[in-house]
């Protein structure tokens, strides 16, 4: 199964996740424990924490079985082979 990356933007933990040709970043810290999302596995769009089994769509955030849960996600943007993340008034 897939994985993500951890690295650091600015102040946050970032998991970063590719899905084709698109970079999707997440805060990198599970809300529900602090679990590191991007070590959990990744399937079908859908990160699953390591820890206790969190999901979130890697797109947008979305907690899969609470729809009023959304984690903060970053935008991104590749530039010469680099990965940028927005992480401005976040």
């Amino acid at each position: 199964a897939d994985t993500g990356l951890e690295v650091m933007a600015g102040q946050y933990v970032v998991a970063l996740f590719r899905e084709g040709d698109h970079v999707y970043a997440l805060d990198g810290i599970c809300p529900h424990a602090g679990g590191p999302l991007a070590q959990g596995t990744v399937a079908a769009g859908i990160v699953t924490c390591p820890w206790h089994g969190w999901q979130f769509e890697i797109a947008s955030g979305q907690h899969c079985l609470t729809k009023t849960l959304k984690h903060k996600s970053f935008p991104t943007e590749i530039r010469n082979n680099e990965i940028w993340v927005g992480i401005d008034n976040q």
